[in-house]
C-alpha cells in the first residue's frame, strides 16, 4: 500500500515545521533545501498579521505531506539574520531551494494564495505537488475500481480520507465501494454524514443515484420473466420500466436506457413522466460525460422534440 500511495519524505509533521535561529541557518535552511524546498517564515511575538499567517502556513505545510518544509524565525532574537537578509516588514515568507531564495511574500495571506504558493514552489523544483498527488491517486482508485478491484480501490480511497476528509471524489468512490460489495447501508451512513456543500456535489449525487438504482432492482424482478411480460404486451410499461431497472442492474446499461426510451415513445405521459425521470436518474449515475449518457440524450431529446 505504501507503494502506491507513495510521496512524502520519512518522519512525521516535526520534521516538516521547526525553529531556528542564526547559528543554525545554514544548516537548517541552506543545506536542507538541497534535499527539498525549505520556506522559512520570519515572525516576532508582537505581530499581529504573523499569528495570523503562522497557523495557516503550518497547516498548509503539512498537508503537502513532505513536499517542502517549514522554518521559522523569530526577528527579535536574531536581528543579525534579519539585516543580513534585509528583513524590513514582517511576517516575511521567503522560499530557499538549493541553498537560495526562489520566492517569497510578504504579509498573511489567505489560505487559498499560501497553498497556491507552495503548489508553484514544488512544481517550480521539480517536485510533484499535493494537487498533483491527490488527482493520481484518485485516478488509481478509479481505475481499480472499475477494474473490479474494490478492495484495492477502498484502502486509496481510505488513505486519501485521512487527508480529506471531505474529498467528494474520494467519498463518492468510497461509497461505490461498498455497494460494490452489497454494503449499501454503510455507504447510505457515509453520505449521511456530509455537509451540505459536499453532499450536494455531483459525484455525490450520482452515487446517491446508484443506491436508489440498486434498491428499485432489489423488487424488479427477474430478467427473464420481465422480459416474456413486454413481449406479451408493449405497452405494460411497469413492466417495461421493471425491465430497465434489471438490466441495469445486471450491467447491461444500454439496453436498460433502450427500454426507457421505447417507453417515452410509446406514453411519455404515463405515471408522471416515470420513464424520462428514471431515465434522467441513469445518466446521473453513469456521469453526463459517460458515452451511454451522451447518446441517450441525444435520443431523448430527438423524441422528446420531434
Amino acid at each position: 500500500m505504501d507503494q502506491i500511495i507513495g510521496g512524502g519524505a520519512p518522519g512525521g509533521d516535526a520534521d516538516l515545521v521547526k525553529d531556528s535561529d542564526q547559528k543554525r541557518f545554514a544548516k537548517d535552511v541552506l543545506e536542507a533545501s538541497k534535499a527539498r524546498p525549505v520556506i522559512v517564515d520570519f515572525w516576532a511575538p508582537w505581530c499581529g498579521p504573523c499569528k495570523t499567517l503562522g497557523p495557516i502556513i503550518e497547516k498548509a505545510v503539512k498537508n503537502a505531506k513532505g513536499a517542502v518544509q517549514l522554518v521559522k524565525v523569530n526577528i527579535d532574537e536574531n536581528q543579525m539574520l534579519a539585516q543580513q537578509l534585509r528583513i524590513q516588514s514582517i511576517p516575511a515568507v521567503y522560499a530557499f531551494f538549493q541553498g537560495r531564495p526562489v520566492d517569497g511574500f510578504v504579509g498573511a495571506l489567505p489560505e487559498g494564495q499560501i497553498k497556491q504558493f507552495i503548489d508553484r514552489l514544488v512544481q517550480a523544483t521539480g517536485g510533484t505537488s499535493p494537487g498533483e498527488q491527490l488527482a493520481e491517486l484518485l485516478e488509481h482508485a478509479k481505475e481499480a475500481l472499475d477494474g473490479g478491484d474494490a478492495s484495492l480501490a477502498a484502502r486509496i480511497y481510505a488513505e486519501i480520507l485521512q487527508q480529506e476528509p471531505e474529498n467528494p471524489a474520494a467519498v463518492a468512490g468510497m461509497a461505490r465501494c461498498y455497494i460494490k460489495a452489497g454494503d449499501v447501508a454503510r455507504a447510505k451512513a457515509l453520505l449521511g454524514k456530509l455537509p451540505p456543500a459536499v453532499a450536494n456535489h455531483a459525484e455525490i449525487a450520482a452515487v446517491r443515484s446508484s443506491m436508489e438504482l440498486a434498491e428499485q432492482a432489489e423488487k424488479a424482478g427477474p430478467v427473464n420473466d420481465l422480459e416474456a411480460k413486454v413481449a406479451a404486451d408493449p405497452k405494460d410499461h411497469q413492466a417495461r420500466l421493471d425491465l430497465a431497472t434489471a438490466l441495469y442492474a445486471a450491467g447491461n446499461r444500454e439496453a436498460a436506457v433502450d427500454h426507457l426510451l421505447q417507453a417515452i415513445r410509446i406514453d411519455r405521459k404515463w405515471n408522471d413522466e416515470a420513464a424520462r425521470k428514471q431515465l434522467l436518474k441513469y445518466f446521473e449515475a453513469l456521469g453526463f460525460n459517460d458515452p451511454i449518457s451522451v447518446e441517450g440524450r441525444k435520443r431523448l431529446s430527438s423524441i422528446l422534440f420531434a
